[in-house]
């Protein structure tokens, strides 16, 4: 079944967030969603989910689901917000226990910091299966750029988070801490095995050349024209690009922050004494 999917882009971090719908019934789930963040002045504000909600509520759907595809690095999730607003289950894969363990060693969390996802309603076991009202849907570990990465299977799409990017921009990194280049070639294989036609959704669109921005593609364009990891590369030419790719990459210019927010759901760090709020900066670690 093909389900309908409206993206929402949002330039400050080039995240494309999705809200995914059964025509059949209104039931529909939202992937990878954007609390935006002033980085110079430590703001959140809810521009970007606002649209989001305002337009879930014109369409008149029914959010029964609030997806993540992993701990992101690079933007504040909305998904707490948007809880808040329409209701839907938060879940994102259970090895995010993993990530949420070593990054409470990282910004030495507070010692009630829970590193078991109890934090998020749902976690999804491997190749588990779940419905959009009467679309069949599966939740797909793609572990590689973080070891939590989850691929959403849903009818005739498929949305990949991070995992891969358009044809003409590649693949992932892999640097970050549990990363692995060799785990996320084998996962893009993965997907890439499903049918040629299923229609491909991605996190993010980075605009090489300064082209148009560009976010769905196709399990075929991906095998034929990926940059990175096109049918014909093998594991070990991809490993050896890709480690080298990464010792040059900046860190995302969001990823303090982001980190520290959404591996708890989206919910800031508990206020201190004085009632504020604070996010850690740990030096000459990442």
């Amino acid at each position: 079944m093909s389900p309908n999917v409206k993206a929402f882009y949002d330039s400050a971090t080039f995240t494309v967030s999705y809200v995914v719908s059964d025509p059949k019934t209104r039931i529909a789930a939202i992937i990878d969603s954007v609390l935006d963040y002033d980085p110079h002045a430590g703001r959140t504000s809810t521009t970007s989910a606002d649209a989001l909600i305002a337009w879930v509520k014109e369409q008149n759907l029914t959010i029964d689901w609030i997806l993540e595809t992993h701990v992101h690095a690079d933007h504040v999730t909305a998904a707490p917000y948007l809880k808040e607003k329409l209701g839907g289950r938060i879940a994102i894969g259970q090895h995010v226990k993993t990530v949420q363990t070593t990054f409470k060693s990282i910004f030495n969390a507070e010692a009630e910091f829970a590193t078991d996802g109890s934090q998020f309603d749902h976690l999804f076991m491997d190749d588990e299966g779940f419905q959009i009202g009467t679309i069949r849907a599966k939740a797909i570990h793609t572990p590689g750029h973080t070891p939590a990465c989850v691929t959403y299977h849903i009818g005739d799409t498929v949305f990949v988070g991070d995992t891969l990017f358009m044809p003409d921009f590649g693949t992932a990194r892999c640097d970050f801490p549990g990363g692995c280049a060799a785990t996320l070639y084998q996962s893009i294989r993965k997907i890439l095995s499903l049918p040629p036609q299923t229609r491909m959704f991605l996190c993010h669109d980075y605009q090489p050349g300064g082209r148009e921005v560009l976010w769905e593609t196709t399990v075929a364009a991906q095998r034929n024209e990926n940059l990175h990891v096109r049918d014909g590369v093998t594991e070990a030419e991809f490993v050896t690009m890709r480690t080298e790719r990464d010792r040059i990459l900046d860190m995302p210019v969001l990823i303090l922050p982001s980190v520290q927010i959404n591996m708890r759901c989206g919910d800031l760090p508990p206020a201190e004494e004085n009632g504020i709020r604070y996010l850690k900066i740990p030096l000459n670690v990442l």
